[in-house]
């Protein structure tokens, strides 16, 4: 198995965030499996080693004595493929629409369908590989999810990624209702402890991701309030729909009408038992998530980019990825053969 070196920018100040927490994670799990260090690129900490020092002392190289790079930070993606060219790589993929392609062979580790899917049609013959995210073990260690006594908070906002429909329309609309509302919008140092104490949770992240450009990548925050027993209404953009079945695991946010939402987050309040999870459902759904399970499933993974890599280093040539050229002609064509047949429709409901 080669050593792993997990590619992120820095580990301290601006670089703390959610797909930081992911990809420290993932390193710590890939440690049961092979040698792993984490490279910091833009940021020297003493702790790491520094990317571009590395690519000083080595000469590049993807047989078996080499290590296999894992790159994941969305915009870097591009240029950190460029300088680790004729190096063992894998892209462990996110969110999805950067719009940038990959070179032929980059294998791509996708972190929910959404984005296998987004790079199944991107990179049809690159190898792709589907490997979820993980829960911490304290989501399913502390969350309370069987639990059934009262919550302090009857609905819990986390003001990070929410629309401006739920913080200026629908919380303070519930909040008139007398429904006690709380929007979470600093640090916390115990979010386990915060959703335990919350009935329900409010998740609308569309109109954030949609204006960024990028997708959901995979949607931890709605996972983790399931495991602590809340009730869950969200959005269904991108990866959330991957596990969110409306009516099973959660509920839709924004289904229509205010008012739909008022009466269904007001009688989750009022009943929380009758709206929570299917309990099978949220088993599989948890048990899917743990870390155990993804231990397994990124020991077969790492098994099959050893495989393609010796191939590789072995001299079998890498598939080459769809031609763009083209693209933009069979495009244009389709564009006016669906323009006319639409216009020959409406003639003929007009008629």
């Amino acid at each position: 198995m080669r050593s792993i070196r997990v590619l992120v920018p820095g580990t301290t100040g601006r670089f703390r965030c959610g797909g930081l927490l992911v990809e420290l994670q993932t390193a710590r799990l890939l440690e049961q499996f092979a040698r792993v260090q984490l490279v910091t690129y833009r940021q020297r900490e003493p702790e790491h080693p520094f990317l571009a020092d590395l690519l000083r002392l080595e000469q590049p190289g993807c047989g078996p004595g080499e290590p296999l790079w894992l790159v994941s930070w969305g915009f870097d993606v591009p240029q950190l493929l460029r300088r680790l060219r004729g190096r063992a790589t894998a892209y462990h993929a996110h969110s999805s629409g950067y719009g940038f392609d990959l070179p032929a062979g980059v294998p791509v580790l996708a972190v929910s369908r959404n984005t296998l899917g987004y790079w199944g049609d991107r990179a049809p013959r690159n190898p792709l590989y589907l490997v979820p995210n993980a829960l911490e073990p304290m989501w399913l260690q502390r969350g309370a999810r069987g639990s059934s006594g009262p919550r302090s908070i009857d609905v819990l906002v986390q003001q990070r990624k929410s629309s401006r429909y739920v913080l200026e329309r629908l919380v303070p609309a519930l909040r008139a209702r007398g429904l006690g509302v709380e929007v979470q919008s600093g640090w916390v140092d115990d979010l386990v402890d915060l959703f335990n104490s919350a009935t329900v949770v409010l998740y609308d992240s569309a109109p954030y991701w949609r204006g960024r450009g990028v997708s959901e990548g995979f949607g931890l925050p709605p996972i983790e309030a399931l495991a602590c027993g809340c009730v869950v209404f969200s959005s269904l953009n991108h990866a959330l729909a991957d596990n969110l079945d409306p009516g099973v695991l959660g509920h839709q946010l924004g289904a229509g009408t205010l008012a739909a939402d008022l009466d269904r987050i007001s009688a989750a309040v009022q009943d929380p038992q009758a709206w929570r999870p299917q309990p099978e459902a949220l088993e599989q759904l948890l048990g899917n998530t743990s870390e155990q399970t993804l231990a397994q499933r990124w020991s077969s993974t790492l098994e099959q980019l050893n495989e393609h890599w010796d191939r590789i280093a072995a001299g079998e040539p890498a598939l080459p990825g769809s031609p763009r050229a083209g693209f933009g002609r069979q495009r244009l064509r389709q564009y006016f053969a669906n323009r006319i047949a639409g216009l020959a429709l409406d003639w003929q409901l007009r008629r």
